[in-house]
């Protein structure tokens, strides 16, 4: 192994003159090195986007949430629930009652997901990533209030700056006979000021946040609730404390964290990171493939080395080795050296912005984030090494099967 390697770094590193041989071995290490590059850069921006994008589902999502595993209520007054309120590693604890509402404003109407919460549960968590605009306090003064989705204020094109803006909220009456002449005497009808308007995120613009109290009133359900909402003082704890709470509660409810709330979400963005990853990497290994080129020129080139060694008593695995470490040692400088640049101008894009949005394009993205993990760096060189080892194998066999005739090597034993 000794006297092949000392062969493949003489003729990787030859000290003559450029030739057409050292050109083509240049542009093999550029090829895997450009690959390299691009796959620790492009991780790392998925890395950056899927923070981003998880981020500002966090903003609106609790760290866990009860459900009740059949139905759509359950009673929250059981004194699992009352120990779980009091429960030190609570930092808020909210129940929760959803269902679906017409809301009007100004002759416009919109259908909506009403939430209500408990008001003191937007200021024991800081919840102020999640408002575009307005206010958090939903139990200011007398008056119901609310937040809006930001589809729903768009649609509708209700004003958040005066108490005269209100909208009216429209749901069934729980068991209303439906038998009477006028069908209003079947449906409650509420109204409210809204104070404040929530950033747009897919899944939470039809949303319209309430007190609790109102959201029972109107829903006309005053003993049960739909979830309960979970925020802990410890987030490195909430794997460990989602088995407490799902042991205590048992097999009738469902803990579920950010994860489990919206699985798609989380299986989108991590597997468009690496369908992006496959892409390139199928790029990659064309950039590899001139490793097999580089090789068949070499061969030609030293054919008369390689017959001077055959003379010397060499063998078909002995010149066999050479080329083959040749082409492990362009794919392991190219992709070092790709696998450096790329991080150097990750480090720079997050200390200084090198590629942004444009100006007012996203008030939420105006630098391509990057967050830099050292298992993309371990995965691409892993990637790169494979395929070079793969196709550093397969050229050398076929690069020495013609010396093998013309220069009388010895066949493996």
């Amino acid at each position: 192994m000794k006297l092949s390697l000392f062969f493949a770094k003489r003729y990787l590193f030859s000290k003559k003159s450029v030739n057409a041989i050292n050109i083509i071995s240049a542009i093999s290490v550029i090829g895997v090195l450009v690959s390299s590059a691009a796959l620790v850069i492009v991780l790392s921006f998925y890395n950056g986007m899927e923070n981003l994008i998880l981020s500002l589902y966090s903003t609106f999502a609790p760290e866990l949430r009860i459900e009740p595993a059949a139905g759509k209520v359950f009673d929250a007054t059981q004194p699992v629930f009352g120990d779980l309120r009091k429960n030190q590693e609570v930092q808020s604890y909210s129940e929760i009652l959803e269902d679906k509402v017409l809301v009007q404003y100004d002759n416009q109407q919109f259908v909506a997901q009403i939430k209500g919460i408990e008001p003191q549960s937007l200021l024991k968590v800081d919840h102020r990533g999640m408002l575009y605009a307005g206010s958090l306090d939903i139990a200011r003064d007398s008056i119901p209030r609310a937040l809006l989705g930001a589809q729903i204020q768009t649609n509708l094109r209700v004003a958040i700056d005066g108490d005269e803006n209100h909208i009216h909220l429209f749901s069934p009456r729980k068991g209303a006979s439906g038998t009477s002449i006028n069908p209003m005497d079947d449906i409650n009808v509420r109204q409210l000021a809204p104070v404040g308007v929530l950033h747009y995120e897919p899944g939470f613009n039809d949303l319209i946040i309430t007190p609790l109290a109102f959201a029972k009133d109107l829903l006309n359900e005053h003993e049960y609730v739909s979830a309960v909402e979970i925020y802990t003082k410890d987030s490195s704890r909430v794997a460990h404390f989602q088995k407490e709470i799902q042991r205590s509660l048992g097999k009738d409810f469902i803990v579920k964290n950010r994860e489990q709330q919206n699985p798609l979400l989380y299986k989108t963005v991590r597997s468009e990171k690496w369908i992006v990853f496959f892409i390139l990497t199928v790029i990659g290994i064309i950039a590899i493939f001139n490793i097999i080129g580089s090789l068949t020129m070499l061969v030609i080139d030293k054919k008369q080395d390689m017959t001077i060694l055959a003379s010397l008593g060499a063998d078909k695995s002995l010149i066999q080795r050479i080329f083959f470490l040749e082409g492990v040692m362009i794919a392991f400088i190219g992709g070092l050296i790709g696998i450096g640049v790329g991080f150097i101008f990750c480090l720079l894009q997050d200390k200084f912005g090198i590629i942004r949005t444009g100006e007012g394009v996203s008030p939420i993205l105006d630098i391509y984030p990057v967050d830099i993990r050292v298992m993309d760096f371990v995965l691409v060189f892993a990637t790169v090494m494979v395929v070079a080892l793969l196709v550093s194998f397969i050229s050398s066999r076929l690069s020495v099967r013609e010396l093998e005739r013309d220069a009388g090597l010895r066949p493996l034993d």
